[in-house]
C-alpha cells in the first residue's frame, strides 16, 4: 500500500510540475495565399485546442501579397520577425514554417518533425524564467520572475479564431479557418535577470501572451494572459 501511495504522490507532483512548466512556443509564419500553408494551419489549430504545454501562434507575412491574394492578417513585423530568425538560423525564408521556442526552424507542414522539436525543447528547457499575467478590462499586469539571462519582453495579441474565404490565388474558392491569428507584436521593456512587475494597455486582439527572447533568439519565458478576472 506504501509503495502505491508513493507512486501516486510522485505521479500528482509530476503533474504539478508539468502544469506549472512554461508553455513551449511554436511560431508558424504563413500566409493565406500560400497553397502549401493549410496542413500547417490544421495542425497549428490542433495546438490551440488540444495543448496547453504548447503556445502556438500563426504569424501572417506580407511577401505572399503581391502573388494574388492579400491576406488581411499579414502585417510587416511578421515578415521582419521571420527574417531575423532566417538570419539567426541560417534556414530561409519560406511559408509554412515553423521556429521552435526560437530555436529550431522546420517545415511547418512535417508534423513528426516538429512534434519531435516540441519533445526536445520541453527536454532542455534550461533557461526558464516564470511568466504570469492577468487582464484586467484595458490593462494587463505581467509578473516576470528573478533568473540568469536577459531578454527582450514582448507583448502578442492575437485572436483565437478566423475564418476568411479567399477568392484569388493558390487558395481561391477556399475558406480557411485559422487559429491563434497574430495582431500585434510589441517590445514593452528589457528583462536582465531581477523581477519585476509591469502594466501595459491590452494590445490589439482578442487574447494576449507574454514572451521573453533572449538576445541570441531563444524564448526563455512565456505565458498566455489570463482572461479579464472580473
Amino acid at each position: 500500500m506504501f509503495v502505491r501511495l508513493a507512486a501516486v504522490f510522485v505521479l500528482l507532483l509530476v503533474g504539478h510540475a508539468t502544469a506549472l512548466a512554461r508553455p513551449v512556443v511554436v511560431e508558424l509564419f504563413t500566409s493565406q495565399g500560400c497553397s502549401s500553408c493549410p496542413p500547417a494551419e490544421a495542425y497549428l489549430s490542433e495546438l490551440a485546442r488540444h495543448r496547453r504545454d504548447v503556445l502556438p501562434l500563426a504569424f501572417h507575412v506580407t511577401y505572399w501579397n503581391s502573388l494574388g491574394w492579400t491576406d488581411p492578417y499579414s502585417f510587416e513585423s511578421a515578415t521582419r520577425r521571420q527574417a531575423s530568425y532566417a538570419a539567426r538560423l541560417g534556414n530561409g525564408i519560406y511559408t509554412p514554417e515553423m521556429v521552435i521556442d526560437g530555436r529550431a526552424g522546420l517545415v511547418g507542414s512535417n508534423i513528426g518533425a516538429v512534434n519531435a522539436a516540441i519533445v526536445a525543447a520541453r527536454r532542455s528547457d534550461d533557461r526558464s524564467v516564470d511568466v504570469e499575467g492577468a487582464r484586467h478590462a484595458h490593462t494587463l499586469s505581467i509578473r516576470i520572475g528573478a533568473g540568469s539571462g536577459s531578454g527582450k519582453i514582448l507583448l502578442i495579441g492575437y485572436d483565437p479564431q478566423r475564418t476568411t474565404v479567399v477568392q484569388r490565388g493558390e487558395n481561391s474558392g477556399h475558406t480557411l479557418r485559422e487559429s491563434n491569428v497574430v495582431r500585434s507584436i510589441q517590445t514593452v521593456g528589457d528583462w536582465t535577470g531581477a523581477a519585476l512587475t509591469l502594466q501595459f494597455a491590452a494590445p490589439a486582439g482578442e487574447r494576449a501572451a507574454v514572451l521573453v527572447q533572449s538576445p541570441d533568439g531563444a524564448i526563455v519565458g512565456a505565458a498566455r494572459i489570463a482572461a479579464d478576472a472580473r
